[in-house]
């Protein structure tokens, strides 16, 4: 590497750094109004300038680096999007996780505590047993079987949309049976 690229690369670092340092809280204010978390948001900024500093030789090229890194975040938002609305629109989420959180969001239990923890597990599984058994098949199909909205209907013949609405009652009944129990 030789001189005038050195310097040129220096350059490009400080027009870099003032740039994320300029930009950085409004594009974290973009993805929090889009509705995604902190780490969502600080993981999307934080990608946006390591790939930006992966082409810190092009940097010195572009004449107003805030609009340029502007257009990428904002491409970045839209493939986000996108991506979410064709997970969601197959059926496919984060399973067990996002229904274990949803219940236990609804009781307002610390998971933390290791008794409640394990008392949660024993009410949880005695108030899945007393669900219907058109919503206890779809909990169960998605939390123990890993099987996504998509994968369900194929095996069922039923809509998608009847499928969400079993689960979104059987999360009701749940975190409600759940909210009793920790009235007892």
């Amino acid at each position: 590497m030789n001189n005038d690229q050195r310097m040129n690369n220096s350059e490009s670092l400080r027009r870099l750094e003032k740039a994320y340092n300029s930009d950085r809280k409004r594009f974290m204010s973009r993805m929090r109004s889009a509705g995604r978390s902190l780490e969502e948001a600080e993981d999307m900024v934080h990608d946006l300038y390591a790939e930006t500093l992966e082409r810190l030789p092009l940097i010195s090229e572009i004449r107003n680096l805030s609009a340029w890194l502007n257009s990428l975040f904002t491409r970045r938002m839209i493939d986000d999007w996108r991506h979410r609305k064709v997970r969601n629109a197959s059926g496919e989420t984060d399973v067990a996780e996002e229904t274990l959180r949803e219940i236990i969001a609804g009781t307002g239990l610390d998971p933390l505590s290791e008794f409640v923890r394990d008392s949660l597990v024993e009410a949880l599984n005695a108030a899945l047993h007393l669900l219907p058994e058109s919503q206890r098949k779809v909990v169960e199909a998605q939390v123990f079987g890993g099987k996504s909205f998509r994968e369900i209907a194929a095996e069922t013949g039923e809509n998608i949309e009847t499928l969400k609405a079993r689960k979104r009652y059987a999360v009701k009944t749940l975190s409600q049976a759940l909210v009793h129990w920790i009235d007892k």
